[in-house]
């Protein structure tokens, strides 16, 4: 399963039953241990960047098939199944839904102090990641959902979503640490969904001279910067654009690109992981960059299941809670018997096998 990217969810409200969290929580522990002992953590990581298998995943716990929900509840049933297991199975998940995603670096601090390894560059790219899809890829999904998966020998992924109420859809990216060349180009080594839309990307290979052009005018003083963003307000642009300089308010700007004068980044990245720069702050210097030096970025959208125990709206059938129980008891035997040298585990492996013939 190569692929990481963007999938695209109708946006579901609501929660999970907390008969169906439980066993969602306890059949998760059972399989990432499962993974874990039979592979790698860092298979695990692979895995949970991947759209296709991250979707069958959440099918097989018996949560909505295509609910934007499928993303949150999911990772809130791994991350509370495998709490007090971490060192066991030999991967960490930090961060959540709304606040809690706010506290992924210090989460990632706590393992670092209690597993003794250094965390920060997991926090760096935990915090990037969300700086990307939130400002640099500017698709209309506002994220709200941030999970950050690691191990201590610094492997990550990164599944993170964004909400769009204009077009009801929800929208979930998926990183891999292993796969990630440059944080700011083409970090999405594929990108997987139906829906695209006008989108400011300027991680796409094609906005390498927007890119390079943003960091120089961020070097440049405020004053000139603002007079050239102000001329801008007075061009009539063409219909093709899809960000106008009516969008750039630049007396609010003005205290981001003194911060970015002060800094003097050296390139795209750094300018991006600057606190304060945001998604205005980019979007007018790709603005100046297009139409005062004729560098323009790309507008292209990034963006390009089975049941085994019913769903959660009852779709195709409701949960069968009896077929739950029993597959949570064969894997939990399952996974205690490889313990134990046991063959269980290997049967279920020759029917995995058996199924991809």
């Amino acid at each position: 399963m190569p692929r990481t990217g963007v999938a695209t969810l109708p946006l579901h409200y609501g929660k999970a039953p907390r008969w169906l969290f439980s066993r969602m929580s306890m059949l998760a522990r059972e399989i990432l241990t499962a993974l874990a002992s039979e592979f790698s953590p860092e298979e695990i990581l692979r895995r949970f960047s991947d759209p296709f298998w991250f979707q069958a995943f959440g099918c097989v716990l018996g949560f909505d098939w295509h609910s934007s929900g499928l993303t949150t509840t999911v990772l809130g049933a791994a991350k509370e199944g495998i709490r007090g297991l971490e060192g066991d199975i030999g991967i960490f998940i930090a961060g959540g839904k709304g606040s809690t995603s706010r506290k992924t670096p210090g989460e990632i601090e706590s393992y670092g102090e209690k597993y003794s390894f250094e965390p920060r560059r997991l926090v760096y790219a935990s915090k990037l990641s969300a700086k990307v899809d939130n400002t640099a890829v500017q698709d209309g999904y506002q994220l709200y959902h941030h999970v950050f998966l690691f191990t201590k020998n610094m492997h990550w992924a990164v599944v993170q979503q964004g909400m769009n109420p204009q077009n009801r859809m929800a929208r979930r990216y998926h990183w891999l640490g292993d796969d990630v060349r440059d944080f700011v180009v083409e970090p999405h080594k594929a990108v997987c969904c139906d829906r695209r839309q006008a989108s400011l990307n300027m991680v796409a290979a094609r906005s390498e001279e927007a890119r390079q052009v943003s960091v120089e005018l961020a070097r440049k003083g405020p004053d000139k910067l603002l007079r050239e963003i102000r001329s801008i307000n007075n061009l009539q642009l063409a219909k093709r654009h899809n960000i106008t300089g009516a969008d750039i308010n630049p007396a609010r700007i003005r205290g981001t690109l003194v911060r970015t004068y002060e800094r003097q980044p050296e390139d795209f990245e750094t300018l991006l992981a600057i606190q304060g720069v945001g998604p205005k702050t980019i979007r007018a210097l790709s603005l100046v960059s297009e139409l005062i030096y004729g560098n323009p970025p790309s507008y292209s959208d990034p963006a390009r299941y089975s049941f085994a125990h019913g769903g959660k709206d009852g779709t195709p059938f409701p949960v069968d809670r009896k077929t739950y129980d029993r597959t949570i008891v064969v894997m939990k035997n399952a996974v205690q018997a490889a313990r134990l040298g046991n063959e269980k585990l290997k049967a279920v492996r020759r029917l995995a096998d058996f199924y991809h013939l």
